[in-house]
């Protein structure tokens, strides 16, 4: 059952760094941009391992 929920926010965090990428790159300039990209990178770092944690 913990696999599964850490399966589940690894697969959120994995859909909000692409809500977030795709925001700033419309929305945003500058370094605003830079950082919501930078924090949607975090998301997508840490939704892949712990994705990766859930498969062991």
């Amino acid at each position: 059952m913990t696999k599964m929920w850490v399966s589940l926010i690894g697969i959120g965090l994995m859909a909000l760094a692409a809500l977030l990428i795709t925001w700033a790159r419309y929305k945003f300039k500058g370094v605003i941009r830079f950082i919501m990209s930078s924090v949607a990178f975090v998301c997508l770092i840490v939704g892949g391992i712990l994705g990766f944690i859930s498969i062991i």
